[in-house]
């Protein structure tokens, strides 16, 4: 089925710029990844290719986090596994994946509702003419 949409992770660290050689020692670390301005004076790197996003997961999966962070860790590398199963496929697993992807990202959570309604609202059959990114 197609819906339009695509689910395309992404892992951010964000720093603030004094701390930007952190970010940078982590890219060359995972051997990928973008090292940019977040805000004002921080920066980000942020992972996007699914194959480094697999590294990552890995890298967290035998050094766990020892913060709260550690739930949204387990949230997103559901995420990640649903997709390797490509479950983000099907109608079912892209609204489990948006219900997943609404625990972690508090600030995109209106739009993400909005996907999530208009994806339940889907036929089976439907093609749908645009595509927006989630996540």
């Amino acid at each position: 089925m197609k819906t339009g949409y695509q689910v395309l992770p992404e892992f951010r660290i964000v720093q603030h710029e004094r701390d930007i050689q952190v970010l940078y020692a982590l890219r060359k670390f995972f051997g990928c990844g973008v090292v940019r301005r977040n805000h004002d004076d921080r920066y980000e790197l942020r992972i996007r290719k699914r194959s480094c996003l697999k590294k990552v997961v890995e890298f967290f999966e035998k050094h766990p986090l020892k913060t709260k962070k550690n739930v949204d860790f387990k949230k997103f590398r559901r995420i990640i596994l649903m997709m390797e199963r490509g479950e983000h496929l099907t109608k079912e697993g892209l609204i489990k994946i948006l219900e997943i992807a609404m625990e972690i990202n508090t600030g995109n959570h209106e739009r993400l509702r909005r996907v999530l309604e208009e994806i339940r609202g889907l036929d089976e059959d439907t093609v749908h003419p645009h595509s927006e990114r989630m996540g």
